[in-house]
């Protein structure tokens, strides 16, 4: 059975002539009986009671035409649904991101301008690491990731870099170090030679652990890590319990306001900076994909 039988029953049974339909069709009315009838063979029943001045349906006839059309509209709809796709317009993409990353306001913009652009286009989010988002990304579990600095760089991924932002100290409220000058003036890391300080452990984000520890070597000290933790909100949380001091993102500034502080960091070298990278499949033949790295390419040259 192919489809052309299916639309040739169709129009017999709209048209209940076969003269008509034939005509409809564009075909010559001979080889329409003829197809109709190797479909009827094909079922093993007929589908028309032919009268002198047309045809009607029989009972097989009449539940067969539901069939019939359920079944080319959902080719229509089928058809209709894979151009979107192979044109970006529709599917889903995995989409990972770290904490850090997705706490700046750029990431949740573009999430939502792209919903807007492209509403058929799925987005499933998840969220790691940079070494995990890295792995999955690798082994196409993911599709595109944000992550901060790359801990490592698989050669079938692309690393675009979108924006750099300044990190800054977190202290517990009430600490010493803490004076009407510390916010807007900030705290030199020399400062912090006696303090614990709380990090993310280096094979989740070794860029910017091994940046610290180099800042702090350089300002005469290495630094004594009290806790290691798998995500910066983790960070701010033990800050915030008091347990040590911390450097986070600019933008992770607002989290636990009322319980830590958020200085500069002064005359650190080098300067202390958390980028946002993107990353994606090298040779990904991902339509939507294509159109999510070119909006968020251009969102970060536009904030620039």
């Amino acid at each position: 059975m192919e489809l052309r039988h299916l639309r040739y029953f169709l129009m017999v049974a709209e048209e209940r002539h076969f003269t008509r339909a034939a005509m409809r069709l564009n075909i010559q009315q001979p080889p329409l009986s003829q197809q109709i009838k190797v479909l009827e063979q094909e079922l093993g029943f007929a589908l028309f009671v032919r009268r002198p001045r047309g045809v009607d349906l029989t009972p097989g006839g009449q539940v067969f035409l539901a069939e019939a059309r359920d079944i080319l509209n959902r080719v229509q709809d089928a058809s209709r649904h894979a151009a979107l796709a192979a044109a970006g317009y529709a599917g889903s993409l995995n989409v990972g991101f770290t904490t850090s990353a997705a706490a700046h306001p750029a990431i949740p913009t573009l999430l939502r301008a792209f919903r807007a652009r492209y509403p058929g286009v799925s987005l499933n989010l998840s969220e790691g690491n940079a070494r995990e988002l890295t792995y999955e990304l690798a082994e196409q579990r993911l599709d595109v990731g944000f992550l901060r600095a790359p801990v490592a760089h698989p050669e079938n991924l692309v690393f675009s870099p979108l924006l750099e932002e300044d990190m800054l100290l977190v202290l517990p409220v009430g600490h010493r170090l803490l004076n009407q000058d510390s916010e807007t003036h900030g705290i030199s890391l020399a400062q912090l030679t006696d303090e614990p300080f709380i990090l993310v452990r280096t094979h989740g984000a070794p860029g910017l652990y091994g940046n610290l520890i180099q800042a702090c070597e350089h300002a005469g000290f290495t630094p004594r890590v009290s806790f290691e933790v798998e995500r910066m909100l983790t960070n701010i949380n033990l800050v915030a319990a008091g347990a040590g001091v911390s450097v986070v993102p600019a933008s992770m500034r607002g989290f636990h306001s009322a319980s830590v502080v958020y200085c500069p960091i002064r005359d650190a070298t080098p300067r202390m900076i958390a980028p946002i990278t993107l990353v994606y499949a090298r040779n990904a033949d991902i339509p939507a994909l294509a159109h999510f790295v070119e909006m968020a390419l251009a969102e970060a040259e536009g904030n620039a």
